[in-house]
């Protein structure tokens, strides 16, 4: 054991496991501890992280000139309460953001009854746990960083990285991309080797538990943190007040002020907190749970529960209102006695008119004081009726004043014989549209507004919003309906129930609170714009929605009734408009504004925030809403009723300056909104503090889910608050990480000895520290603080490790020096040079090492790192070229000396590095990145390279003193060619270098005058010509004329000029007569770009060199130019790269263009071998438009041993035209073509008897009736045994009876034939394959028999007849059949009952021929609507058919009963098919008639057509018909009961 941990932390065998503290010798001391600043447990740091600055000053300046949380090192005092704390991480310019703030901390702070806080403080002592030893051999298993295997070029031969045929611009395939960059220019190399995920400090604090060793688990996915969740609000229980109101034992303060029995109905929290029980009395209190005082009415004893309750502006009197419909006014300043009181009425008083009110036994469900007044109130009842209620005094007697403002009494829809009746009618008896579901005055702002001398009212129902005014006098200003949307009907139906509303007052925003800015209004007057229009939000069922109520001035005339002057005065209305609409999954029971932006909302199972600057949700905690007091429960019998009674907990939730105040059913509870701070704050005392720095990261970059309140709203002042905090939590997280306090704790160390391997807590930290310096853009703490604490420590790696992730990511791009160098140096160490590599482009050129790197570079063969050194640090771009050139060299050195080629693989990889190299800096990139370079750099960079690759010599690099020069051939002394350095770049692959040079001519260096260019695209090509004409080899000359061709065509501006017609004429040359074929199509397109600005003198040479080369593409534009169709057309018979539809599609278009066919024509027929070796589908089309005699000689020439391809051109002729035949035969001809003779229809239809059998029916329907022989069809269809198209056949000529003798006799045969294969040994296969011929005859004869049963005209053969044909030989068939079958297979009911699979085939196959007779007689059925066949002569004609031909067996009969029962089951179906039509067809003519008698009875039917009275034509001058939108003058009538008719005019008046 070592003395210093610093030493011990050095070791190897430490960063190979992990970060592991040493554990404290036996006397608990660490073993070379460090200073005394340094001690301290966790809780107390984390108390010190947010305690006030000013407290610890001095100790600040101790340690250093730092602002922010600084780590004093002292403890500090543990009972320092939670505000406190937050109230210091928020700082003093935070506070008072509100006008209300002091007040609102006055109401926090008073919450707080003495000897609590010392009771919280005992509460947050952490709890100690005993963890198993199981466990803590869990917890400090060693963590070792992972690392992926080395990454590896695997080829088998010498590939050619760089470019490939379809990729290249030389090629007549010519895609507009980059160059490829090199395989180790990736960013993402190690994916084994992502960010941790960061590790709670909770996890090695004394506070662990648990619970929180659960911390050390991965919260990340893929480096990235997934959304760190905490509280949204902080629920606080008031004791003192739960003790009075929810304990069943007597206290002295309730003997003495009055006993506070019965349980709490209602809650009232604004200045005083107001709780009403059940018993009718009301409990007040302060916000320090102090008893102020108990209202209760002495007098009255059966006043009823409080069911709605309400606090005065002042907070001096108290409204309640009652379940029997009493309301009571209390001042409470004499509790004990009501300053008013307003009992109900009754029905019989209401009716006699002497007074107005709540009938007795009404429930009060809302109350609520109008402005500042005391005496002025408004109510409302369960049954729909709201009252004003002005309660003042005269002459020192009370004189109400009541007036009713919504809602009918149940006398004006209860019968008049009833008049003194005092009952209430039931809810379900009273109309819902009357029921009140919230009603609430506008309360006072904290600012005047306009709005405030109305006294509105907003009174909420099932069917609409209603805001009333009661002054200047009583009025409804407007009206919001309900959009009921029919989707569930339970759903609504319950819905219709659930609503409340709630004002929001007009606010002064200049106090701090957010508002909208000025309103105006409809003449364009405005409010100033530091006072906010109040605003309302109302709910049903779901919907929440939200209006912004404003007033406006409209003038109005108006006379003096005493002098008759007409004067304009300005008369003020209320109007609204809509700010808001959300849904919510579930129904509202109750919400209350937080502030001029946010309402908490709750429904039956969350709790929820919602913005509405945002509109959006910004909180959801899960809350069971029903656990609230609902002031009806206990009066609502089970069912419906009870469902709608257990949510109305609206009076159960209240709000007052920031709080929310809940009335549980075992608790009264206040919460607080958190803010961002609270949220932090609470990970800290969780000892989450990298999820602090995360949230607050999130803050900082605006991607937090949850509120901002306390925030401010300017986008950099918010930035600057936030940012200083994130700075402050970093340097006291680090601080605390490496403190030696940690070490002391006993749940810290193992059996082991080794103590707790903390490795992913340290990579978690730097992980999370990255994320918030990119956020801030501020790398001091992290390169200086954060690495410096990992450097003493001896844990480095860690820090690197971590940092190279956000490296390869391209997040951090600037990292100090000295970093670099450790983060280099540790890789090289490990042997992981890819890493290296990766590492030095992917980092910043001023932060590199240059001696480092280029050394490691050269050493491991980097050569991409190499090039982003060289270019990126140096600025010197031609290096990179010597270096490859120097390699490309050593490979031709090598390869002379030595065959091995598979050694030479890894230099040719990195020599193919040179022309992804000079593709990017002739553009302007940087290498490998490809990101643009700065214009200075990019100019010289181009001005460099093109000079030294263009140099006409070999030149030294670097110039000056110590450059070498960089020489080109193989052998050491070897002559120097001109043009070294081009020559050695096409030598190597002179594809690959025109493909870079390709690219880098459309750069714009070249298009730029002002620059002073020397090598050109005029030098570059004259020099390309000159190594032309030199002599290279042909692979080469032909991509160096492609290039020529090309970029002649392109830059013919500047290029064509400049060069001799002799040039232009070599290179066309040259394109031809390069006989390899690969490259033929690069080559013509080459030709084709430079014959558009060249015109070769020499025509007729190159048309024949063209020939030679294979260019038809060119030679079809010149004999198209030129009118020589013949040799137009041999050129798409020649060009083997056409496909078959272009080919075809260019003969058929050219002999429709020339004017001269005969030789065309006889071209073509000369040429149908070559046609029919590309297509023998459109060789027949193209023969059948232009050359129909020529159609026997196409099906000879493709011989007896092609059958199909005969069929396939036959088809083409006589078949259907297929579909989409646009896209497979380009050349149109008529289906079936009438140009071909019968012997080739013969053969037609015997092909397709062979090959297709199934579809000889569908042929023959297409067939040309006058072409083929059809008796010679017939026999050969029967020859090929497709009997059922030979029955077509014969019915098709009119010979039904012939058709059908074919069918008996085929059955014959068939039947045969199955008896043979039931004897022997029968193959499944075969079996089927009689059977299905026998069904297909079956099928054809049913047709025939259909077919002249439903002709229109008279049958040359009886019906019957045909019928019994058909039937009798079926029977036959199935006679036969079944005699060969054993008695097993005739009485089984299904082929599972066999095992055996002959058994099973000969089942099936009497099935099949069974079910076949069924259908014969069903489709008989269907036609029997004739008297032409008769069932029971059939059926007897069948039976003595069968009795005369074979021996009557047992057999026999069974078939024949089998025939009856399908008989009647036929007649059987058919029947019921009847009368199910006739019940339809029976309804729909009682439905009519029905409907043309009420028609009919409508009104009275006049006499006559004229009017009784004037005698004119009641319709005249109305034409029977008139265009649709012509309209006609209405004339009216009057029709009486007699039938007389007048005019309306003319009727008589008094009649």
């Amino acid at each position: 054991m070592t003395d210093s941990p610093t030493r011990s932390i050095e070791k190897d065998d430490s960063e190979e496991s992990g970060f592991v503290y040493p554990r404290p010798d036996d006397d608990g001391n660490e073993r070379g501890g460090q200073d005394d600043e340094e001690t301290g447990d966790y809780s107390t740091r984390m108390k010190e992280l947010f305690s006030d600055e000013e407290e610890h000053s001095e100790e600040v300046n101790d340690l250093d000139n730092e602002e922010g949380f600084l780590y004093s090192g002292v403890d500090a005092n543990v009972s320092v309460g939670y505000r406190d704390r937050l109230r210091d991480v928020l700082g003093p310019d935070h506070e008072d953001e509100e006008e209300d703030d002091t007040d609102a901390h006055e109401v926090e702070r008073s919450l707080i009854v003495d000897g609590y806080g010392q009771q919280q403080s005992d509460d947050d002592e952490p709890l100690s746990h005993e963890i198993s030893s199981q466990d803590a051999m869990s917890i400090s298993s060693g963590f070792e960083s992972p690392k992926p295997d080395h990454l590896r070029l695997e080829s088998s031969g010498l590939a050619r990285p760089f470019l490939h045929p379809t990729v290249s611009r030389l090629r007549s395939y010519t895609p507009q991309g980059s160059p490829v960059p090199s395989a180790t220019s990736q960013s993402n190399i190690f994916p084994g080797t992502s960010s941790h995920s960061h590790s709670h400090f909770s996890s090695i604090s004394r506070m662990s538990s648990i619970s929180n060793l659960r911390s050390n688990t991965s919260d990340s996915v893929d480096g990235k943190f997934k959304q760190l969740e905490t509280d949204a609000f902080q629920w606080t229980e008031l004791r003192n007040i739960n003790q009075h109101i929810y304990s069943s034992h007597s206290t002295k303060v309730s003997s003495v002020l009055g006993a506070a029995s019965g349980s709490p109905t209602v809650l009232a929290a604004n200045g005083l907190i107001c709780i009403g029980t059940d018993e009718g009395r009301i409990c007040v209190y302060d916000f320090k749970q102090t008893l102020k005082c108990i209202c209760t009415n002495a007098a009255e004893k059966n006043i009823g529960a409080v069911t709605a309750l309400a606090l005065s502006h002042d907070h001096t009197y108290v409204a309640s209102g009652h379940s029997t419909g009493y309301i009571q006014l209390f001042d409470l300043k004499t509790p004990h006695t009501p300053a008013r009181v307003v009992p109900p009425t009754t029905l019989t008083i209401i009716a006699s008119g002497r007074k107005e009110g709540h009938i007795q036994g009404s429930r009060i469900v809302n109350i609520g004081f109008i402005a500042t007044r005391h005496t002025a109130l408004v109510s409302a009842d369960e049954h729909g009726l709201s009252f004003y209620h002005s309660l003042g005094k005269i002459l020192f007697v009370e004189a109400p004043d009541i007036l009713r403002i919504l809602g009918k009494y149940p006398l004006d829809d209860v019968s008049p014989k009833k008049p003194n009746s005092t009952t209430v009618p039931s809810r379900a008896q009273k109309k819902i549209k009357y029921t009140v579901l919230s009603m609430m005055p506008l309360p006072l702002g904290t600012s005047s507004h306009p709005t405030d001398g109305y006294s509105i009212i907003a009174l909420l129902t099932p069917s609409k919003l209603v805001v009333v005014g009661l002054k200047p006098t009583p009025k409804t200003w407007f009206k919001c309906t309900r959009k009921t949307e029919a989707t569930d009907v339970q759903a609504v139906s319950q819905s219709r129930w659930r609503g409340t509303l709630c004002w929001f007052p007009s606010k002064d925003s200049t106090s701090g609170t957010t508002g909208e800015s000025s309103s105006k209004v409809a003449n364009g007057r405005s409010i100033p714009s530091s006072v906010s229009n109040p605003l309302l939000a109302y709910s049903w069922g779901r919907t929440l929605k939200f209006i912004r109520v404003i007033e406006s001035k409209v003038k109005q005339t108006v006379r003096n009734p005493k002098t008759g002057k007409i004067s304009e005065i300005e008369v003020g209305t209320i109007g609204y408009e809509d700010v808001g609409e959300i849904v919510f999954d579930e129904d509202l029971l109750a919400f209350q504004w937080l502030n001029v932006n946010q309402v908490v909302v709750l429904t039956a199972s969350t709790l929820q925030a919602y913005d509405l600057s945002l509109s959006k949700v910004i909180e959801h905690v899960k809350f069971d809403g029903l656990s609230l007091v609902s002031p009806s429960l206990k009066t609502t019998v089970s069912g419906a009723s009870y469902s709608r009674s257990v949510g109305d907990v609206s009076h159960s939730m209240r709000t007052y300056k920031g709080k929310i105040f809940l009335l549980g059913r075992q608790s009264v509870q206040v919460g607080t909104f958190l803010t961002w701070a609270d949220k932090i704050l609470a990970l800290v005392q969780e000892g989450d503090f990298l999820g602090a720095i995360e949230l607050t990261r999130s803050y900082f970059l605006g991607t937090s889910t949850g509120n901002t309140n306390g925030l401010p709203e300017d986008v950099g002042r918010r930035r600057e608050v936030i940012g200083k905090k994130l700075r402050e939590l970093m340097t006291a997280s680090t601080r605390y990480a490496f403190s030696e306090d940690r070490m002391t704790d006993g749940t810290h160390f193992t059996p082991d000895g080794r103590g707790v391997d903390r490795t992913s807590l340290f990579e978690n930290l730097v992980g999370t520290c990255c994320r918030a310096c990119i956020a801030l853009n501020d790398y001091e703490f992290l390169f200086e603080d954060l690495f410096q604490h990992y450097d003493d420590s001896g844990i480095t790696r860690i820090f690197l490790t971590q940092l190279e992730t956000f490296v390869l990511d391209n997040e951090i791009r600037y990292v100090p020096p000295r970093i670099t160098q450790r983060l280099v140096a540790m890789h090289d160490g490990d042997n992981l040079p890819e890493r290296v590599e990766r590492i030095i482009w992917h980092i910043d050129a001023e932060c590199l090492d240059i001696n480092q790197a280029i050394s490691l570079c050269q050493t491991h063969h980097l050569y991409d790192a190499l090039i982003y050194v060289y270019t990126r640090a140096l600025r010197d771009y031609v290096a990179p070229v010597v270096e490859l050139l120097g390699l490309i060299r050593s490979i031709y050195q090598i390869r002379r000396s030595r065959s091995h080629d598979a050694e030479l693989e890894p230099l040719i990889l990195n020599a193919y590095k040179i022309y992804p190299y000079l593709a990017d800096v002739l553009q302007g990139l940087t290498y490998p990145s490809e990101e643009p370079l700065p214009e200075e750099a990019a100019i010289q960079a181009k001005k460099d390279v093109y000079s030294f690759l263009f140099f006409g010599r070999s030149s030294i690099w670097p110039p000056g003193e110590g450059g070498k020069l960089v020489l080109t051939a193989e052998e050491e002394g070897g002559v120097e060619p001109t043009f070294p350095y081009v020559r050695q770049l096409l030598r190597f692959d002179s594809e690959s270098f025109l493909h870079s040079l390709d690219i880098a001519f459309e750069d714009a260096y070249f298009n730029d005058e002002s620059q002073d260019i020397i090598v050109s695209r005029l030098v570059i090509v004259r020099v390309l010509l000159e190594i032309l004409s030199t002599g290279v080899s042909p692979v080469d000359a032909t991509f160096i004329n492609i290039f020529l061709a090309r970029n002649i065509a392109k830059y013919s501006y500047s290029l064509q000029n400049h060069i001799p017609p002799s040039s232009l004429h070599a290179i066309l040359v040259g394109l031809a007569e390069d006989p390899d074929k690969s490259t033929r199509e690069d080559r013509q397109l080459a030709a084709e770009f430079l014959l558009s600005v060249y015109n070769p003198h020499d025509s007729e040479g190159i048309l024949q060199l063209f020939k030679d080369a294979g260019f038809y593409r060119i030679l079809r534009s010149w004999y198209r130019r030129d009118g020589k169709w013949l040799p137009l057309l041999s050129t798409y018979l020649e060009d083997s790269g056409l496909s078959s539809y272009d080919t075809f599609s260019s003969i058929d278009e050219v002999l429709g263009t020339a004017d001269s066919r005969a030789d065309l024509i006889s071209f073509i027929e000369d040429s149908i071998p070559s046609l029919l070796k590309s297509s023998v589908s459109n060789t027949a089309s193209l023969l059948d438009k232009y050359a129909p005699t020529s159609h026997a000689r196409a099906v000879e020439l493709l011989g007896e041993n092609s059958d199909e391809d005969r069929l396939c051109y036959l088809r083409q002729l006589l078949g259907p035209a297929e579909e989409h035949d646009e896209y497979l035969y380009p050349i149109h001809v008529a289906h079936p073509s009438d140009k071909v003779d019968s012997s080739l229809c013969e053969l037609y239809v015997s092909l397709q008897c062979r090959f297709a059998p199934n579809d000889v029916i569908q042929v023959l329907q297409h067939l040309p009736r006058n072409i083929p022989d059809w008796e010679q069809v017939v026999t050969t269809c029967e020859d090929a045994e497709v009997f059922d198209a030979a029955m077509w056949a014969l019915n098709s000529l009119g010979r039904p009876l012939d058709a059908l003798s074919k069918a008996e006799l085929f059955d014959k045969r068939l039947t045969l034939k199955l008896v043979d294969l039931f004897s022997g040994e029968d193959t499944p296969t075969s079996i089927e394959s009689v059977v299905e011929k026998l069904k297909k005859i079956v099928l054809t004869g049913i047709s025939i028999c259909l077919e002249n049963c439903r002709s229109t005209s008279q049958p040359e053969v009886p019906l019957e007849d045909i019928w019994f044909r058909l039937l009798n030989s079926q029977v036959s068939c199935v006679q036969t059949v079944s005699s060969c079958c054993s008695a097993e297979v005739l009485s089984a009911q299904s082929e599972n009952v066999f095992i055996d699979e002959h058994l099973q085939t000969r089942w099936r196959s009497l099935a099949s021929l069974r079910s076949l007779i069924q259908e014969t007689f069903s489709a008989l059925v269907s036609v029997t609507s004739t008297r032409a066949v008769s069932f029971p002569r059939l059926f007897s004609r069948l039976v003595n058919s069968a009795t005369q031909s074979e021996s009557t067996t047992r057999t026999h009969y069974n078939e024949f009963r089998s025939i009856l029962t399908s008989m009647l089951e036929s007649y059987r179906s058919d029947g019921d098919m009847l009368t199910i039509t006739k019940h339809l067809l029976d309804r729909d003519v009682f439905d009519t008639m029905a409907e043309a008698a009420r028609q009919q009875v409508r009104g009275w039917t006049p006499s006559r057509q004229d009017c009784t009275y004037c005698r004119k034509p009641i319709f005249e001058g109305i034409p029977s018909a008139l265009p649709s939108d012509e309209q006609v003058e209405r004339v009216q009538f009057v029709v009486s009961r007699t039938g007389s008719i007048h005019h309306t005019s003319c009727f008589p008046q008094g009649s």
